[in-house]
């Protein structure tokens, strides 16, 4: 596939602009399915916390607090593969709808578990809410988004993942005692149930109905956030495209037409994980507490971290629609890799496996989740739901989401054993290397996506 950097069609210039009503039913509609992103990262970012104290109370070695953590991305994984199959068969909200209740469980189960073993069984149903709601909630935003908006509201869902990380640490923060992680765990609940109730009232993918013959509720579906003659102008467009699609199976979908758009999304949700973002969000706690922290200290240190994570993703969000999606992510990407080398840097300067200075540590993450936010952090989600056909979005992207799942897997089960083998720097070196590996490859192949439609997207990465 060659480098693409031209814009190909865009919404036509005379558009009609969207009522106030249209966009506040865009926006409320994008904002309920983002809630899947907000259980996403608080789900997997109050484990460090709480592993605080989940460790002594059950009497957990290094490896099973490794797999304690590496249980919901198991769980994660089967979700991923389930739910390719599901969204584009049952459509997007019914799925979103079982996630829902699968997240409302999976934290009452976590909250009462007597033992680990009970734990590791909540964390596995919580991994398959995760996983249904990582391939699903962008693709559902992305069908409904008008092309010139679709960045930011796509992007929305990785800003409430965010937001789910950085509320985990306040509420490990104050719930820092012995029992408190009970109620870490079991607080997933209250946004859980608001989800199950606001995917009620949501309307299906109008890109789905189409699919499946069901113009006019396709139709109605987008006069809930377009003006008649932009739904109409929509309809025609994708019936257009969506005439040559034929069903496609997973074995199709690497056939050499679809293998160029497949191989990127795989691509960038393995860089994504490859430069060990996960590593710092489930143990920032644990490696603080070894660079001297006390327990509170360092999970007020994790806060800041996730504060910049929320605060970066959010300027993001305001610039994806404007500077595109190559600045962002290339840019961003050789800022990371800067960062790990400097994290190595400062381990390699220190003394029994310690940073030469706690304080240039959390400066040194904290820098490195500012770059990655705007960058990874936002293309994993967004560029995985733009560059498939919609017939076969689901099926497609979930290739780059069991790529994330699996890496993400490994590496949460292998951080520590990994820091005992290779030493701190080693670990962040070997992340630097394949960041940098990332950017040259992303560099070479990624096409500008802004303000394209879905159809122009997939048919310009046919090979």
């Amino acid at each position: 596939m060659s480098q693409t950097h031209t814009v190909g069609t865009t919404t036509p210039p005379g558009s009609p602009p969207l009522t106030a009503a249209a966009r506040r039913s865009l926006l409320g509609a994008s904002a309920v399915a983002a809630l899947g992103g907000f259980l996403f990262g608080y789900d997997t970012g109050i484990i460090s916390s709480a592993l605080l104290f989940i460790a002594p109370e059950f009497g957990l070695s290094d490896g099973m607090q490794q797999v304690t953590v590496a249980s919901l991305l198991l769980g994660a994984i089967v979700g991923v593969l389930g739910a390719g199959a599901v969204t584009d068969a049952a459509g997007r909200r019914r799925t979103l709808l079982v996630g829902a209740a699968v997240f409302a469980v999976g934290a009452v189960v976590s909250a009462v578990a007597p033992g680990v073993e009970v734990l590791i069984v909540a964390r596995v149903l919580l991994g398959l809410a995760i996983g249904t709601a990582s391939l699903t909630v962008p693709a559902y935003i992305a069908e409904i988004a008008p092309a010139e908006s679709r960045g930011r509201l796509v992007s929305l869902n990785q800003l409430m993942i965010t937001v789910g990380i950085f509320v985990s640490y306040l509420v490990g923060y104050l719930f820092d005692d012995g029992e408190g992680w009970r109620w870490m765990l079991g607080l997933g609940l209250v946004p859980a149930l608001a989800m199950l109730l606001g995917v009620l009232r949501l309307a299906e993918s109008p890109r789905w109905l189409l699919g499946r013959g069901r113009r006019e509720e396709a139709r109605a579906a987008l006069l809930r956030t377009r003006t008649p003659e932009a739904a109409e102008a929509e309809l025609a467009e994708i019936e257009a495209l969506s005439a040559a699609e034929t069903r496609t199976s997973y074995r199709d979908l690497l056939r050499p037409a679809m293998r160029p758009a497949v191989l990127l999304g795989v691509v960038v949700a393995a860089t994504n994980q490859l430069v060990g973002v996960n590593a710092v969000i489930y143990y920032a706690p644990t490696m603080l507490k070894q660079a001297g922290f006390g327990s509170s200290a360092a999970i007020l240190s994790s806060l800041g971290i996730g504060l910049v994570n929320m605060c970066l993703t959010f300027a993001a969000l305001l610039l994806v629609d404007r500077v595109g999606r190559r600045p962002l992510l290339l840019g961003g990407t050789s800022v990371v890799v800067l960062a790990l080398v400097l994290l190595g840097a400062l381990y390699l300067m220190g003394d029994d496996g310690r940073p030469v200075s706690g304080g240039l540590l959390v400066a040194g993450l904290c820098l490195y989740i500012a770059a990655f936010a705007p960058s990874l952090g936002l293309a994993i989600w967004l560029i995985n739901s733009e560059i498939f056909p919609t017939a076969v979005r689901g099926k497609a992207s979930s290739f780059g989401n069991v790529t994330h799942w699996g890496l993400d897997f490994a590496i949460s089960l292998t951080v520590l054993t990994t820091i005992n083998a290779l030493t701190p720097t080693g670990l962040f070196w070997i992340y630097g290397l394949f960041g940098l590996l990332g950017v040259v490859y992303l560099h070479r192949k990624l096409p500008e996506t802004k303000g394209r439609s879905l159809e122009d997207i997939s048919a310009s990465l046919r090979g």
